[in-house]
C-alpha cells in the first residue's frame, strides 16, 4: 500500500466518527431546534410554517419571518415545566450520589480481588443487561407492592409492624434507578481503580501514613477519572429517564421525560415538545463542559 493509500485511509478512519455524529445527532437537532421555533397547529404536520421548496428565494424568507420563538416564552412563564427540569436534576443528582456511594466500594472491592476472579466479578455487574430493562423494571413494581417482596422481607425482619406504601413514590423511583444504572458507575469505577499501581500505597505505608488516609489522599484522587466518567454515564440519562418515573412513581411528581411524552403524543404540541428537548440539552450540556474543562486542566498540569 502506497504512502498516499495510508494517508486517505488514515482521513477516513478520523472522518467516519464525524459523519456518525453529523447523521446521527446535528442532523436530527437540527430538525428539533427547527421544529421548536414553529407553531402549533392542527394539521399534518401539527406545525408551521413549513418550508416549500417549489417557491424559492421568496420561499425560505417567508418561512424564515414565520419562525417564532413564543414555545420558548412558554416554557420560561409556566411553572409546570420548571417544576419538572427541576424534578429531573434533582432525581439525577441524589441518584447520582448514591450510585457513587454504593459503586465505589463495589469497584474498589473488585479491583482489590484476586485477579482470577476479577473476570467473573465484572460478568455478575453486567449480567442484568442481559434481561429486558422494561421487564426488570416491571419486576420491581411486584417487589414493591403493599404485598410485594420487599415488605414480607421487612415484616420478617421486624424492621417494620405493617406493609409500606413503596409503590408510586419518589422512593421508588430512587430504588429503580440506582438498581437500573449501577453498572454504569462501577464498571468505570473499576476500570480506574484496576490500573492503580499498589506500589504507591506501599510508599504511602512506609511514610507512616495511615491505610485511611492513604486511601484518601492516594487512591481517591487517581480514580477521579473514573468518578467523573462514572457520574456522567448516570447522571445524563437519569435526567431524561422516562420508563422508570411513569412506571414507579407517581402523577405528582411529573419528571421531563414524562413531560416530553405527554407533550408528544397526549398534546400533540411539537413544538413545545421539541423546546422542552432543546432546553434539556443545553442542560445536558454544562456537566460535559465541566468534565471538558477538567479534563483540559489536567492535561495542562501533566505537560507542565
Amino acid at each position: 500500500m502506497s504512502a498516499g493509500d495510508q494517508q486517505r485511509g488514515g482521513r477516513l478512519t478520523v472522518a467516519l466518527p464525524y459523519l456518525w455524529l453529523l447523521a446521527f445527532f446535528l442532523v436530527p437537532f437540527v430538525i428539533v431546534l427547527r421544529i421548536s421555533v414553529s407553531e402549533t397547529v392542527i394539521a399534518q404536520p401539527p406545525y408551521l410554517p413549513v418550508l416549500d421548496w417549489s417557491q424559492g428565494l421568496s420561499g425560505f424568507y417567508d418561512f424564515a419571518s414565520a419562525l417564532t420563538l413564543e414555545t420558548y416564552r412558554l416554557l420560561a412563564s409556566d411553572t409546570i415545566y420548571l417544576l419538572s427540569y427541576f424534578k429531573s436534576v434533582q432525581v439525577a443528582a441524589l441518584s447520582t450520589l448514591m450510585l457513587l456511594a454504593l459503586g465505589f466500594p463495589m469497584a474498589y472491592a473488585m479491583a482489590r480481588a484476586p485477579r482470577r476472579l476479577q473476570p467473573m466479578l465484572v460478568l455478575m455487574v453486567i449480567l442484568p443487561f442481559w434481561t429486558s430493562f422494561l421487564i426488570r423494571i416491571y419486576a420491581w413494581i411486584n417487589i414493591l407492592q403493599r404485598d410485594g417482596l420487599l415488605n414480607d422481607v421487612l415484616m420478617a425482619l421486624g424492621l417494620i409492624s405493617q406493609p409500606a406504601a413503596w409503590l408510586a413514590s419518589d422512593t421508588a423511583i430512587y430504588i429503580g434507578v440506582v438498581y437500573s444504572y449501577l453498572p454504569f458507575m462501577v464498571l468505570p469505577l473499576y476500570a480506574a481503580l484496576e490500573k492503580q499501581d499498589e506500589s504507591l500505597l506501599e510508599a504511602a505505608a512506609d511514610l507512616g501514613c495511615p491505610r485511611w488516609r492513604a486511601f484518601w489522599l492516594v487512591t481517591v484522587p487517581l480514580a477521579m477519572r473514573g468518578v467523573f466518567a462514572g457520574c456522567l454515564l448516570c447522571f445524563i440519562p437519569v435526567v431524561g429517564e422516562f420508563v422508570i418515573p411513569d412506571l414507579l412513581g407517581s402523577s405528582e411528581s411529573l419528571m421531563i421525560g414524562q413531560t416530553l411524552w405527554t407533550e408528544f403524543f397526549g398534546n400533540k404540541d411539537w413544538p413545545l415538545a421539541s423546546a422542552l428537548a432543546v432546553v434539556l440539552l443545553m442542560v445536558l450540556v454544562v456537566p460535559l463542559m465541566i468534565y471538558e474543562r477538567l479534563q483540559q486542566r489536567e492535561l495542562d498540569g501533566a505537560r507542565r
